[in-house]
């Protein structure tokens, strides 16, 4: 009997996932990448001595990395070291920071210091967010999304009122704490996710179950040593990669993918997965007679944000920072409105702040600092210029030095910009979105575009923009679930 074929398109989390997991079913596995380095949104940028993660920075749940090794007889120790922060992370509202303990007893002292009553109200509010937890990361995401009849199980039938399927986050937070920096606080989780707290399900809250309670970590060197271990265990389970190899188009003959053609090359398999963007692949890839989705469906999504980053090396070490650093020293109301509604640049944005070289010197010349800035906005922005860039980034900056009452901008010996623009060149990303879909209710389990194509019968999806969403462990229990299918429909 003759050894099957698949082909995968993409290298990033979801497709490492699928190759693994593909090629401990027995399948002879070719994953192609555009880039010279495995990773896709994760690569790594390397320059005058500074090292950076290129896009994902925070580590959360541990338990989905460890589960995933262990499926293959390994343990994350067995690839890279993992240290967890504390504090997890800091918050800078308008009149000052505070660091949020990783101790759960020093979170509760803190939120009782702001308000009253609220350190019981947390615990109520976790022992909730720990069943949608554990019901969701160990049924729902796990579920390929293809009828509503995977959903019918009773315990979980049981439970759907105790899910919040149907309330907001928004006002699930408001129902348990009334300070408006602890609403933020545990509203900032599901911005991961890619919508408004209002549009997004309380469901989610088992989101603030893994930052409180699952911890906020960091793998040395960088989140781009995840991406080495995967492709580690990959080529040991005997995946073959090809590099720098652009796939232009999908041949299809007699309702299957024959032919899967590059610049370079032409490749051939019995399965083709696209862990590539999804519409890119759709609109791009295929002819129109074998795309499952229409360019007015696609228009109709609610796309996640994209991102305005920046990746900056200083001459100095700064005082008093931490690894992760919130600037929510803005009126967050009119961000979002600007990200959500009118899809505007910001006036005056919340951004995110990550300095890795706090817990991992290496990944900076001695004696220098390595900071990455970003500045969510709406997707599809496409006045995206060098002159906008350098506006927001002396404003954010300007804004970081008040806070620190340090320079930076003086101290500058090495910047990168990334935006709009390079999405789309780097990953064809849709609109330039960073994430993938929002996390809404009319976007979630089996309403996201399918993991198998409606028209060709042998081509597969993973990653971002199909179940179960955005985020670096969904990615990874991505290419779990389609390299399930593909072995329960192909063998």
């Amino acid at each position: 009997m003759s050894v099957k074929k698949v082909v995968i398109i993409g290298s990033g989390f979801s497709g490492l996932s699928a190759a693994c997991f593909m090629a401990k079913a027995g399948w002879q596995v070719t994953v192609l990448e555009k880039h010279a380095i495995p990773g896709g949104r994760a690569r790594k940028l390397e320059a005058e001595g500074f090292t950076f993660d290129m896009g994902p920075s925070w580590y959360w749940m541990p338990d989905v990395f460890e589960r995933f090794f262990k499926q293959f007889d390994r343990s994350v120790s067995d690839y890279y070291a993992l240290s967890r922060l504390d504090p997890s992370y800091k918050v800078y509202w308008i009149d000052g920071g505070v660091d949020i303990p990783a101790n759960y007893p020093d979170l509760k002292k803190l939120f009782e210091s702001i308000e009253t009553g609220s350190a019981a109200k947390l615990d109520s509010f976790l022992k909730e967010a720990e069943y949608k937890y554990k019901t969701g990361i160990q049924k729902l995401v796990l579920k390929p999304g293809l009828s509503i009849s995977e959903f019918i199980e009773w315990d979980v039938i049981k439970g759907v009122f105790k899910l919040d399927l149907f309330g907001s986050m928004k006002r699930h937070v408001a129902d348990y704490f009334k300070d408006k920096r602890l609403r933020e606080l545990m509203e900032f989780p599901v911005l991961f996710l890619g919508a408004l707290p209002e549009n997004t399900p309380a469901l989610y809250s088992l989101m603030n179950y893994a930052d409180i309670i699952g911890g906020t970590w960091f793998p040395k060197g960088g989140m781009y040593s995840v991406v080495e271990g995967m492709f580690s265990l990959a080529t040991e389970l005997g995946v073959h990669f090809g590099f720098e190899k652009n796939v232009t188009k999908l041949q299809i003959d007699n309702g299957n993918v024959t032919s899967i053609i590059t610049s370079a090359e032409t490749y051939r398999a019995d399965v083709v997965i696209g862990s590539a963007d999804y519409h890119h692949v759709e609109t791009q890839l295929l002819e129109p007679s074998y795309r499952s989705y229409s360019d007015k469906y696609w228009e109709s999504r609610v796309m996640a944000p994209g991102s305005l980053i920046y990746y900056v090396g200083l001459n100095k070490k700064l005082e008093n920072i931490k690894h992760h650093m919130l600037f929510f020293d803005a009126p967050f109301k009119e961000h979002a409105e600007k990200i959500y509604t009118t899809k505007e640049w910001p006036d005056e944005p919340l951004f995110y702040v990550s300095a890795t070289t706090v817990t991992d010197k290496l990944m900076a010349p001695e004696g220098c600092e390595n900071l990455f800035f970003l500045v969510p906005v709406a997707p599809g922005l496409e006045d995206d210029n060098e002159r906008l860039r350098e506006h927001y980034f002396a404003k954010i900056v300007a804004r970081m030095e008040r806070h620190l009452g340090q320079s930076i901008t003086e101290h500058i010996v090495y910047k990168k910009t990334y935006a709009h623009r390079d999405f789309i060149n780097d990953y064809n990303s849709y609109k330039g979105n960073a994430y993938g879909l929002a996390n809404t209710l009319k976007q979630t389990a089996i309403l996201k575009p399918s993991i198998k194509s409606k028209k060709v019968k042998n081509l597969y999806y993973t990653g971002q923009l199909t179940v179960p969403g955005p985020g670096v462990p969904p990615s990874l229990i991505s290419g779990e679930v389609v390299a399930k299918q593909v072995v329960k429909d192909w063998g």
